[in-house]
């Protein structure tokens, strides 16, 4: 039973970041520590690992409605942002792996708040006009937000992408849809990092027992990825990013209740 449910919950999850251009852990991250009662450093490094997956059959999927080629006709956006959050997110495990338990609870809830306010106010940020900035500077923002954001990924077990969608579409004045699509392709590699720093400490081993959770709830999230995808053409974001910033505050206000 419970691996039906971490296929159930995993699909469902997946359908968000599917249709949005999520990894979907700022949603799942509640739910493995609140519902299958992981310890908060367990859920990172298996929000890690699933993101991973949903990160990745969400790009492919998603290829078919807004095209490779604009994808890649944006690859220095993409450089730029990630550049950062590759840096970000090697630094963060050594925050995530020396604060106890508690500490990192706390973390995410206050994280959690944060994102669900930005999604709930997305009319306001999306409606802002791209700052009228040198290159160079542009630049440099993007960068340093990139830093931000793979901090935050590593360190909480999410790809960032509520934080890199904002950020390419008011620095670099890109759609939505595209910059979901550009931001799976940075929240790749920025999640592979943040892994690869957790297995360098030895911290993969915490989930070593879970393997079949993991897997189930993998396997969901490639389903689900599939589903929000087919549907992103058919979805108003406007509404939809409302009803997900409802369902984030939800979590992080269940999450907040949870003693680690």
């Amino acid at each position: 039973m419970r691996k039906i449910w971490a296929f159930t919950w995993g699909a469902f999850v997946g359908i968000l970041g599917g249709l949005i251009g999520l990894g979907g852990a700022e949603f799942r991250l509640p739910v493995l520590v609140s519902i299958f009662n992981y310890r908060t450093l367990q859920a990172i490094i298996i929000n890690l690992i699933v993101s991973l997956v949903t990160v990745t059959f969400s790009f492919i999927f998603r290829s078919g409605v807004i095209g490779l080629e604009n994808v890649f006709a944006n690859l220095t956006i993409i450089i730029n942002i990630l550049a950062g959050s590759l840096i970000g997110s090697y630094l963060g495990v050594n925050y995530a792996t020396q604060i106890n338990e508690r500490t990192l609870n706390r973390v995410v809830v206050v994280f959690l708040f944060l994102l669900s306010f930005v999604l709930i106010g997305h009319n306001f940020i999306f409606s802002l006009q791209s700052w009228q900035l040198p290159n160079l500077l542009r630049i440099g923002l993007a960068f340093v937000a990139g830093i931000v954001i793979g901090i935050f990924s590593s360190m909480l077990g999410v790809a960032g992408g509520e934080l890199i969608i904002p950020t390419i579409i008011i620095v670099f004045a890109i759609d939505i849809k595209l910059a979901g699509s550009l931001s799976l392709a940075i929240s790749i590699p920025t999640i592979i990092m943040g892994l690869y720093k957790y297995r360098s400490q030895q911290r993969l081993k915490e989930v070593k027992s879970e393997q079949r959770f993991i897997l189930s709830m993998a396997s969901g999230s490639i389903l689900g990825a599939f589903i929000g995808s087919s549907i992103l053409s058919y979805v108003a974001s406007s509404s939809l990013y409302v009803i997900l910033g409802i369902i984030l505050l939800l979590s992080a206000l269940k999450l907040a209740k949870h003693k680690p």
